[in-house]
């Protein structure tokens, strides 16, 4: 019973599912909406009804009725109906969607289930179609006409091409498939040679739209086949007039054609066009050509009574002829320079000249001669030049003032252009700037001078480290009261150009004036690399090599040195673009700075490497003091010492005189007994004066003198002893007692040796000085009773 009562809510759940869905179907709920179809924007109401005895297991308890749209819950009011039925309203202000789902749901269990559904779609009307035309195919005399969509109405639209013949009845022509704009209406339902009215009609839910109509007999539109050119020649030879033949495309020939001929030269930028042209008339004339040029014709026709929408064949293919040449026409512009040659009383001469135009070269130009005189009927002058060039240096004598130029072809040689070689001597421009015209072009302005002034003569040449010379950079003005021109041959951006005016005059040539320009600048490609000339403890001097013109893209308006070290900011200063040094000031001592320098123009600047440097900590002039003031120290120390090694009275002041203890008359003597304690020497070399503190003394013989002894005790002197010797302790002073009398008695006088061995204990050596034995003489008297370190004498 359990899991039978446990299973019956999960049963009773479907079946009410199934139950609501199939009782939505069969008209458990009921949506109604008051359009399906609105304009996107407009407002949308909508009902839902609910009938309690259709939607089994509803029919006990109150039935909440909720909306949503797609899938968001949309508030509504519900009221009870007639019939025990429940109703609920809604209204949307404003519908936004293109397309969507109304939902109808009922609260059952807690959940919302959908018991009824309406779609709403909304959009526009159709927008009118556009740019009609159509074209009669002559191959199926299919009419095909095309057009341009309006804008996407969001609804399904359905669009057909209309025509209505002269009874007045409209049918459809054709309905375009797969979305395109264009479709082809049938022979059958056109009229051939007669009025019909065409259009295209657009229509959805929300209504109809249509285009222009048009009223075109379909053979008007008919689209033909190209004609084709036969032959084209020059009639007569000798003028700038050609004929030209054709032949009309087949299956026109009954028709009245209206022809259009275009032809142009490979250099011009456009064609050039020949209109009402008799097509069954084959042939037709032209002038105006050039001679020694090369054209291309193309043709086309239409029907002549065609209306302004009849359409015309396409171009024919195009056929290629050159005119016939003839001898260059016109004068020859030309610029000379002249200098006195080295010997033999010659001019040098460099002549310029620009190519002749394509009007007055009558074909291609083969060469240029440069004659002293001009060409007279059976004679030919001297030639100082032949080439295919448009420049020519030679020689004439130093007193010649003109030389003659021409162009030839192969028709003949043109008039000579006298070139008259002025001096240049005349009154030069007011003034003269040149500002860019564009990435490739100068515009150069000049004020023109008092004198009247018959051309002008401008030159230019692009700035380079190494100087070049370019022959054709040159340009002539013929008109003496212009004031400005535009030079556009052989300029390029980011380069400098040096220009030149030249005023012509009566019978001389105006002193140039120059200046230069850029056409377009730019940044500089690189910055100048920075070299330190000198540094001190707050300053460092900075040196730099000016850029290469080739790099400076522009003109260079400032030099910017920028400076910091790792724990200030950057600083900087801006230096004139003229100058190549800079002196940065303000820097701390012994600190390390990194510098840079950035070069700019009017279009931008560029940074260069970085430059590493540490100031010093003194300037040079302090270190300059600082080694004076040693040198003058040493020097002072070095007197002194000097001084001191030379002056006695200082130097017994400092280190005074210490008697020799061997050459006192106490180590003269001789004990008669052994001493009673062995005298001890200080180490040898053992620094540090000596102390005695007992002397031992000696009875001598009763008659014996000092100084004298008996020649057999010569050689039975006993062995003496070594002096006793006590030392107090290092660095006290060591007295000596002076023993005066004949002697002691026991005390035998030997006479008196020299030390064997003196070392000053100061390491100098010398009498007066303080020092020890290292061996004591052997006649040495050892004294007893006698205590040094006072004043005592001893006496007999």
């Amino acid at each position: 019973m359990a899991r039978r009562g446990a299973g019956t809510p999960f049963v009773l759940q479907l079946s009410l599912l199934l139950l609501l869905q199939l009782g939505g179907t069969l008209g458990c709920a009921s949506v109604t909406v008051g359009s399906p179809i609105v304009p996107l924007g407009s407002a949308v109401t909508a009902s839902c009804t609910i009938q309690r005895e259709l939607c089994h297991g509803l029919e006990q308890g109150r039935i909440r009725i909720s909306w949503m749209l797609d899938n968001k819950p949309v508030a509504g009011s519900q009221r009870q109906g007639p019939g025990g039925t429940e109703v609920s309203n809604l209204t949307l202000p404003r519908f936004n969607h293109t397309q969507a789902r109304l939902w109808c749901c009922v609260e059952w269990n807690g959940t919302k289930q959908r018991v009824g559904m309406a779609e709403i779609r909304a959009g526009y009307p159709p927008a009118k179609p556009l740019n009609l035309s159509c074209i009669l195919n002559l191959s199926d005399y299919g009419l095909t006409c095309q057009w341009e969509q309006g804008t996407d109405g969001h609804l399904p639209t359905s669009v057909a091409l209309k025509c209505a013949g002269s009874r007045g009845q409209a049918v459809t022509g054709c309905t375009p498939r797969g979305g395109h704009s264009r479709c082809t209406v049938p022979r059958r339902l056109l009229q051939l040679y007669r009025q019909m009215e065409i259009w295209v009609s657009a229509t959805n839910a929300l209504g109809t739209a249509e285009s222009e109509h048009l009223h075109i007999d379909p053979m008007d539109v008919a689209k033909l086949d190209p004609p084709t050119l036969q032959s084209i020649q020059s009639i007569p030879f000798q003028t700038d007039c050609i004929a030209l033949a054709w032949d009309v495309a087949w299956g026109t020939e009954h028709m009245e054609l209206q022809c259009e001929l275009r032809y142009r030269a490979p250099e011009d930028p456009a064609w050039a066009l020949v209109t009402g042209i008799i097509g069954r008339a084959g042939t037709a004339q032209r002038c105006g050509f050039l001679f020694g040029t090369q054209y291309r014709f193309q043709m086309r026709c239409r029907r002549s009574s065609a209306s302004a929408l009849a359409s015309w064949s396409e171009w024919s293919p195009g056929r290629n002829y050159t005119t016939h040449e003839k001898a260059p026409t016109g004068k020859l512009d030309a610029w000379w320079g002249a200098q006195p040659a080295g010997t033999g009383g010659q001019l040098e001469v460099q002549l310029r000249w620009k190519a002749p135009g394509q009007r007055e070269a009558n074909g291609r130009v083969l060469g240029y001669r440069v004659t002293l005189s001009p060409r007279r009927r059976g004679r030919d002058p001297p030639t100082l030049c032949n080439t295919t060039h448009t420049q020519c240096s030679f020689s004439v004598p130093a007193g010649t003032r003109r030389v003659y130029l021409s162009a030839y072809n192969a028709a003949g040689e043109s008039a000579p252009t006298e070139v008259v070689l002025l001096e240049r001597k005349g009154q030069p421009l007011a003034g003269l700037q040149a500002v860019p015209g564009g990435e490739r072009s100068l515009w150069v302005h000049w004020e023109a001078p008092l004198a009247p002034v018959i051309a002008y003569i401008l030159e230019w040449q692009w700035v380079t480290t190494e100087p070049g010379h370019c022959s054709a950079c040159w340009q002539m003005e013929r008109d003496g009261a212009a004031t400005t021109a535009l030079i556009q041959d052989g300029i390029e951006p980011f380069q400098l150009y040096n220009i030149s005016v030249y005023p012509l005059y009566e019978g001389t040539v105006g002193v140039p004036i120059h200046t230069t320009a850029y056409s377009q600048q730019k940044a500089p490609s690189q910055a100048p690399k920075l070299h330190l000339k000198r540094i001190s403890k707050s300053e460092a001097e900075l040196c730099w090599e000016p850029l290469p013109v080739e790099m400076q893209n522009g003109f260079i308006t400032s030099y910017t040195i920028f400076w910091a070290n790792s724990i200030t900011d950057v600083a900087s200063a801006t230096v004139n673009p003229s100058l190549s040094s800079f002196v940065i000031q303000g820097l701390k001592p012994s600190t390390l700075y990194k510098v840079h320098i950035m070069a700019s123009t009017a279009a931008g600047g560029t940074n260069g490497t970085s430059l590493t440097l540490v100031t010093t900590v003194l300037d040079d002039t302090e270190i300059q003091f600082l080694f004076l003031t040693l040198g003058l120290v040493f020097v002072v120390l070095i007197v002194l010492l000097i001084c001191f090694q030379k002056n006695e009275r200082m130097k017994e002041q400092l280190w005074p005189s210490v008697p020799d203890p061997a050459n006192s008359s106490l180590g003269k003597w001789v004990p008669a007994a052994a001493p009673q304690e062995p005298l001890q020497l200080l180490a040898a070399r053992e620094p540090g004066p000596a102390a005695i503190s007992t002397v031992t003394v000696l009875e001598g013989e009763p008659g014996k003198q000092p100084g004298k002894e008996h020649p057999a005790l010569a050689a039975a002197v006993p062995a003496l002893p070594r002096p006793y010797v006590r030392q107090e302790g290092p660095g006290e002073p060591v007295q000596y007692a002076r023993v005066g009398g004949a002697g002691y008695r026991g005390q035998r006088l030997l006479p008196e040796p020299a030390p064997r061995f003196y070392e000053n204990l100061r390491g100098g050596g010398g009498a007066g000085d303080w020092g020890f034995l290292e061996e004591p003489p052997a006649t040495f008297p050892l004294l007893q009773g006698l205590r040094i370190g006072g004043a005592e004498e001893l006496h007999e």
